[in-house]
């Protein structure tokens, strides 16, 4: 229980004093993950409607891998990402390994099926009778598409909310194609382990409650979003 009380009194004083380095740390955190979830919306939400809404051949088999997506370890997305932006892969010649790039690629990666596979979802459970509606109404493709992605805004702020989730708490791929080099790609997750491994557990207990205030906030503001338009739907 003590080490529990010095870390809350280390998480305390860390944010009242604004330490310049935890606040560089739980900025770049911000920025990579949510940079990350913006990127997986781009991939997931076309990803998810072409597959809820396009028949074609393989679609079970391609759903079934965004699947199996949701709960892919993040510390082999880490793998696999550095092997390709390694100086000897295939995308060497980029030189960002170890950069907040690489960390971003390999979380929207992680989050782009979660959010995809909950669009998909989410789709296939709208109204038959809606769609026909829509069609009824001469509604051009993308309108189509654009209202029942509309219709579903609940859940896709849920898939939102999830797919930050997944990104902002993971820690292997991070540490495998960012290095947790200090000033660079150090964020709240890789810091907090760095600081257990030194025997630092008040500092680690200072960060994983700043890491949990960090998720906390995006997601009530996400959550306040979702309910304010359910109040006025």
């Amino acid at each position: 229980m003590e080490m529990i009380w010095e870390g809350i009194q280390a998480a305390i004083h860390l944010l009242l004093t604004g330490d310049p380095e935890v606040l560089e740390i739980t900025l770049l955190t911000l920025k990579i993950s949510t940079t990350g979830t913006l990127i997986s919306l781009l991939i997931g939400i076309p990803l998810g409607t072409l597959l809820a809404l396009k028949p074609f051949p393989g679609r079970r088999f391609i759903l079934s891998i965004v699947n199996t997506g949701m709960g892919l370890p993040p510390v082999v997305v880490g793998l696999w990402v550095s092997i390709f932006l390694w100086r000897s892969g295939p995308f060497g010649f980029l030189n960002i390994i170890y950069t907040p790039t690489a960390i971003i690629i390999a979380q929207a990666i992680i989050a782009s099926p979660i959010i995809a596979a909950l669009t998909c979802a989410a789709l296939q459970q709208t109204d038959p009778k809606l769609r026909l509606q829509i069609r009824a109404l001469g509604a051009t493709r993308l309108q189509y598409i654009w209202l029942l992605l509309s219709e579903i805004r609940f859940a896709l702020l849920a898939a939102i909310i999830a797919g930050f989730g997944a990104i902002v708490s993971e820690i292997g791929a991070s540490m495998a194609v960012g290095g947790n080099i200090k000033g660079q790609t150090r964020v709240l997750t890789t810091a907090t382990v760095l600081e257990v491994s030194k025997g630092n557990f008040d500092i680690a207990i200072a960060l994983s409650i700043i890491l949990c205030l960090l998720a906390y906030g995006a997601t009530l503001c996400l959550t306040l979003l979702q309910q304010k338009q359910q109040g006025g739907s």
